[in-house]
């Protein structure tokens, strides 16, 4: 079982970027199919050259910085309102995962049309009271929709993971913190928020891999407007293979972004370990 795995494995990952990785040495474009030719690295200069690239890298860390943030933050305490025992609970466990299970698509295409909408919306129709009504959010804040409307989908996943740390805190130790006259905060601060930073870490390490590859919420609601503000390394490549047709260059971006990618991680994952180590 072990080396069918290992063979599904290479085969699902390694088969596919080494294709890539051939296919971004060749000049070709799919609208002119009969023009294929080597290049060696030039679609990789012509990649570091490009203008929207560098904005692209820096929108996509700009989006997954803001929705790890947020899902950490109101994963956190949802976790802790969750931590405690109350009627119903295993009911509102499920029902605020259950946003984590729409499919991304689906999910950006209900907040374009059903919350944000400017006329019909009901954001709008719940902030009016407040002077909230007709505000054109997507246009006014495009960057800010969309990671709000990522933070709403991946919160869930953050809070399962806080919640299982939760559960696993030493009562006794909590208990002894409070007879010696620690309130909430600082029995938090001192003791569980201490033990919670693994889960914590692992949340946002996971968070910020599978956040910055996102295209469907940025795809739905912005199409990486307005003018670029909203064009991340994911909407930037979908360009280049599906509207540009150009096989070698979006494989080349590709590439770049892969290894970005891998060495944020690299240091996520070390600082994670240092900050494990030291505590």
């Amino acid at each position: 079982m072990a080396r069918i795995a290992i063979i599904y494995m290479v085969l699902m990952t390694q088969v596919p970027f080494v294709i890539t990785l051939v296919l971004s040495t060749w000049d070709w474009n799919l609208l002119s199919p009969g023009g294929r030719q080597f290049v060696g690295l030039a679609n990789y200069a012509e990649v570091l050259r490009m203008s929207g690239t560098g904005t692209a890298m820096w929108n996509t860390a700009r989006m997954t910085v803001g929705v790890v943030a947020l899902m950490l933050v109101f994963g956190t305490v949802l976790a802790l309102l969750l931590n405690r025992r109350f009627l119903g609970r295993a009911v509102v466990r499920t029902m605020i995962f259950c946003a984590f299970l729409i499919p991304p698509t689906a999910s950006a295409l209900i907040w374009k049309t059903t919350m944000l909408d400017p006329k019909n919306g009901l954001l709008g129709f719940l902030l009016a009271p407040f002077g909230g009504a007709g505000i054109d959010w997507i246009n006014t804040w495009p960057m800010g929709t969309v990671v709000a409307v990522t933070a709403w989908q991946w919160t869930p996943f953050a809070m399962l993971i806080i919640l299982s740390g939760l559960q696993n805190v030493d009562r006794s130790s909590r208990e002894a913190a409070m007879l010696d006259g620690a309130g909430p905060v600082r029995i938090f601060g001192s003791l569980t928020l201490p033990h919670l930073r693994p889960h914590l870490e692992v949340s946002a390490l996971l968070g910020a891999i599978f956040v910055s590859q996102l295209l469907d919420p940025i795809f739905m609601i912005t199409q990486g407007g307005l003018g670029n503000q909203t064009t991340t390394a994911a909407y930037r490549l979908h360009g280049l293979a599906f509207r540009s047709f150009d096989i070698g260059l979006a494989s080349a971006f590709g590439v770049v972004q892969v290894f970005v990618t891998i060495v944020v991680t690299l240091l996520l994952l070390r600082f994670a370990a240092r900050s494990l180590r030291d505590g």
